[in-house]
C-alpha cells in the first residue's frame, strides 16, 4: 500500500497540516507549537518576521531552520500585485533562491478578503519568474480554476474570514473547486478548532493552513496536538468513506441472522 503523503511542487509532505508562525507570545511558544503540530510547511510572513533582513534583531530561522523545515515566505499585508511581487523577489534573495512561495494579495484591512483580481495579475508575474506559487484566494471555483491554469502548485480558498474562527461556511464550494482543479487543495483561513480541521479534511481537502486557531488558544501548544490529530483523523476518515446518511432507516449494529427465537408463549 502507497504511503499517503501531500505531494506540493514535486515534493513529499506526512504532514497535511501547514502552520503559521505569527502571533505567538514568543520564539519559544512558536518553536513548541510547530513541534507539537508535525508541521513541515511553515509560513512566514515577510513584511512581519525578521529572516535576516533585520540583522540586529532575532531571527525566526534559528528556531525553525531551513533545513528541518520547509520554509513558506507568505505576501500578508499585501494589497496590490505589485507589492507581493516585491515582497516574494526579496524573500528569495534573503533565502537564497528559495521559489516556493504563498501568495495573497488582500482587498481591504478590515475583512481581510483577497483581491482576486490582483492576485491574477501577481500569479501570472511571479510563475513567469519560475516561482511555485501556493495562492490564498476566495472559495470561487472560476478563479481557482483560472489560477491552476496560470500555474499556481497549490489552491487555498478561505473558508471564511481570516482569523474568524468561523469555520466552514461554505462547503459547496470547496467540493467544486476539489472537483475543478487537479493541483492540491488547501484550505486556508477561518479554521477555529480542531473539527473545523477534520471537517475539511473529511470533504477531501488535501490539508489545512492556520495560524490563529492555534496561537490565540488559550493554550497554543496543546491546540497545536489537537489539530494534528483532527487533520489526521479527518484524512483518515475521507479516505475510509463515510456510511452513507439515512433518514429512518434504521439499521441494528449486531446481525439479526440466525437469533435464537424467543420460547415464550
Amino acid at each position: 500500500m502507497n504511503k499517503d503523503t501531500l505531494l506540493i511542487a514535486s515534493k513529499n509532505y506526512n504532514s497535511r497540516l501547514l502552520l503559521g508562525t505569527g502571533k505567538y507570545k514568543d520564539f519559544a511558544e512558536t518553536r513548541a507549537a510547530v513541534e507539537a503540530s508535525g508541521a513541515e510547511i511553515i509560513t512566514i510572513a515577510i513584511r512581519r518576521s525578521n529572516i535576516g533582513q533585520n540583522p540586529n534583531e532575532p531571527n525566526l530561522l534559528d528556531i525553525l531552520p531551513p533545513s528541518k523545515y520547509t520554509l513558506l515566505p507568505n505576501t500578508a499585508g499585501c494589497y496590490s500585485a505589485d507589492d507581493a511581487v516585491r515582497t516574494l523577489r526579496l524573500a528569495r534573495e534573503l533565502l537564497d533562491g528559495h521559489s516556493l512561495v504563498k501568495l495573497e494579495v488582500l482587498g481591504d484591512p478590515q475583512s481581510l478578503y483577497p483581491n482576486v483580481v490582483e492576485t491574477l495579475a501577481a500569479a501570472k508575474t511571479l510563475v513567469a519568474e519560475g516561482f511555485q506559487v501556493m495562492v490564498y484566494t476566495s472559495d470561487d471555483p472560476i478563479i481557482a480554476k483560472q489560477l491552476e491554469d496560470i500555474g499556481c502548485v497549490a489552491i487555498m480558498p478561505l473558508a471564511s474570514l481570516i482569523g474568524s474562527g468561523m469555520g466552514i461556511l461554505n462547503p459547496w464550494n470547496l467540493q467544486l473547486i476539489m472537483e475543478r482543479v487537479q493541483v492540491p487543495v488547501i484550505v486556508d483561513a477561518g479554521v477555529g478548532t480542531a473539527s473545523d480541521a477534520a471537517i475539511a479534511m473529511e470533504l477531501g481537502c488535501d490539508g489545512v493552513l492556520m495560524n490563529t486557531a492555534i496561537a490565540a488558544a488559550r493554550q497554543p501548544v496543546l491546540m497545536a496536538g489537537a489539530m494534528k490529530q483532527a487533520v489526521e483523523a479527518g484524512r483518515s476518515a475521507y479516505l475510509a468513506g463515510r456510511m452513507p446518511k439515512k433518514l429512518y432507516s434504521a439499521s441494528p449494529s449486531s446481525p439479526t441472522a440466525g437469533i435464537i427465537a424467543s420460547t415464550r408463549s
